[in-house]
């Protein structure tokens, strides 16, 4: 990947002028992860957004990454490159089919992971992200009735984990349903003591042949203390180059789709902001994201449960 120096000069010249800050996902490209100032998982973004001292936050993520960031500091201007990267998971609930599951469900808390609108997060009533779902759950009292969503995957994972009386909504991820058990078996084979790292929004089967099942964060962690070598990676590839920085000894594959014709299984939202996008939406302050201060002030409720149960377990 070429490095265009100038313009990254240019990008940081106007960090200084506007008093900005650039957040990243795991899931950006290399240069974008190298450019950003933070660096991090869902949780960590949501805690960097909320401990920021910046006037302005240049989102590298998806739409309800830059929407989380605007709910945690409302007084600040957020800004995400490209306003078309949603994000396949958040769109699989809308806001007026899970409030008439509600409804359907009375009586159950409703945690919902962070892959949410704020319409959706305006909703709930704790958030929680792939890091620290089983402890939120696990923090309410054992009887408690849930309602868990939009990750079919994750909230049947917490669901096995806990024991707890859950209701699942019925989405997913478009990046974590696709890979190929067959041909990460195969991969397998091909490299002898290689081991199988999972996010929990994997379908079952993966999650079944995983030698670790974790959040991106987890898994770098986790790749960082484990004595192996060898690491198929069955999660946006992104994260693998924080892996490589981490632990250039070791090797990382991408699990590969059912898609045989790709090699990796990259989300195409995330790879929808490019350097150059941070740089034109840096000079000219667009595209800003807005929410509706009503559902700013019901979506911080359970995003700020959130930060306050992580805090006071120590996640």
């Amino acid at each position: 990947m070429v490095v265009n120096k100038p313009l990254l000069r240019e990008i940081q010249e106007l960090k200084k002028q506007k008093n900005a800050v650039i957040l990243a996902h795991f899931y950006q490209t290399p240069d974008i992860q190298d450019l950003a100032d933070f660096v991090g998982d869902s949780l960590a973004l949501s805690q960097q957004a909320a401990a920021t001292k910046a006037d302005m936050i240049v989102f590298a993520g998806v739409k309800f990454m830059a929407e989380t960031a605007k709910i945690l500091s409302p007084e600040k201007k957020v800004i995400l490159p490209d306003i078309m990267a949603g994000c396949s998971l958040a769109d699989s609930c809308k806001k007026e089919d899970f409030e008439k599951f509600i409804m359907d469900n009375p009586g159950r808390t409703v945690v919902t992971y962070v892959n949410t609108t704020a319409d959706i997060k305006a909703l709930s009533d704790i958030s929680c992200t792939s890091s620290n779902a089983r402890q939120i759950i696990e923090s309410l009292p054992p009887e408690e009735k849930i309602i868990f969503g939009p990750d079919r995957n994750l909230g049947n994972y917490i669901k096995s984990l806990t024991g707890r009386d859950i209701l699942v909504w019925n989405g997913s991820c478009h990046v974590h349903e696709a890979f190929s058990l067959e041909a990460i078996l195969k991969l397998k084979k091909e490299h002898h003591g290689s081991k199988l790292i999972a996010h929990p929004e994997c379908e079952l089967p993966v999650r079944i042949a995983a030698d670790y099942i974790g959040s991106t964060s987890g898994l770098l962690s986790f790749v960082s203390r484990d004595e192996g070598k060898i690491y198929i990676v069955a999660t946006e590839p992104g994260i693998i180059h924080q892996m490589k920085k981490a632990q250039p000894g070791k090797e990382f594959i991408p699990a590969p789709p059912v898609d045989s014709t790709c090699g990796c299984n990259e989300c195409n939202f995330m790879k929808m902001i490019t350097v150059e996008k941070i740089y034109k939406s840096l000079k000219f302050e667009e595209p800003e994201i807005t929410v509706d201060p009503e559902i700013i002030k019901r979506a911080a409720v359970p995003i700020k449960r959130m930060l306050e149960i992580s805090a006071k377990l120590g996640l």
